[in-house]
């Protein structure tokens, strides 16, 4: 009498001779195997491999523009989209669609990279500093910089110089009122902070934010906080949240004009289903 594994055994090694397959509602077909039976992929073994797939990852607009236009072909069927809150994009050649799909496994993406002067800038945007730290971040920055104060303009040497040699002053009030019935005293302290030369209000920095868009100018507001021995100076991107907008709109227009005529592009961003 057969033990119950060789029974096993010989009903795997059937259904793996046999080869069968069920055809499901939704077209996928499966195999019919033992569960001991392990699949290898001899792809690597081969001259080639069964089709072509990768991932290209990319800062260069003008390479990404390159590589798409090269990969792209009659027998492809590319998907592009655009997520402009990172500032990337992402090509896959073999997405296909709802009626032939693809493996979606062949792609290529973008992600702008901030410039350094616009790195620059962000990494002290609303930070207090000190007269020194702002004196000195100025005078890295200062091809990108134009100054003024109110409706003069302040050259450069000026408004750093005029950041150096602020100083803290405080002043007194106190005021006694005396009535019939009532008397009554109150006191004000002010603190002010002035420089020895013109103080600017505002400055303008220029610069192409992401490579490959173009220059754009920001408006920085500055302002002095007092309270304490030395006064601390921060800097506020005015209109922020719109020129933020602006960038993306640019980076979005520039990509429909490099690759919008071979790819058509989806605002969002894409995950392949399981």
């Amino acid at each position: 009498m057969l033990q119950k594994d060789t029974l096993q055994l010989i009903l795997a090694n059937a259904l793996a001779a046999a080869g069968q397959q069920i055809t499901i509602a939704d077209g996928a077909t499966l195999a019919v195997l033992p569960e001991a039976v392990k699949l290898n992929n001899l792809e690597p073994f081969q001259p080639g491999r069964n089709r072509f797939r990768g991932a290209l990852t990319t800062h260069s607009i003008t390479d990404f523009t390159k590589y798409v236009s090269a990969h792209t072909t009659e027998t492809q069927r590319p998907a592009g989209f655009v997520d402009q809150d990172q500032m990337s994009a992402a090509i896959i050649f073999n997405l296909g669609n709802d009626k032939v799909p693809g493996h979606g496994d062949d792609s290529a993406t973008l992600t702008l990279k901030q410039t350094a002067a616009y790195a620059g800038l962000l990494a002290i945007l609303g930070r207090g500093l000190s007269q020194q730290a702002l004196a000195e971040w100025l005078e890295d920055w200062m091809p990108h910089l134009v100054a003024s104060a109110g409706d003069d303009s302040i050259g450069m040497p000026a408004a750093i110089n005029a950041v150096r040699r602020m100083s803290i002053k405080a002043s007194s009030q106190r005021d006694s009122v005396v009535g019939d019935f009532a008397a009554s005293r109150s006191a004000m302290d002010e603190i002010e902070a002035r420089s020895l030369d013109t103080l600017p209000t505002t400055f303008v920095f220029t610069t192409a934010p992401f490579d490959g868009l173009s220059a754009a100018s920001i408006t920085l507001r500055l302002s002095v906080i007092t309270g304490r021995d030395e006064p601390l100076l921060k800097l506020r991107w005015v209109g922020e949240e719109a020129q933020r907008e602006e960038f993306a709109k640019e980076f979005k227009d520039v990509l429909e004009q490099q690759v919008g005529g071979l790819v058509p592009l989806t605002i969002g961003t894409f995950n392949l289903g399981k």
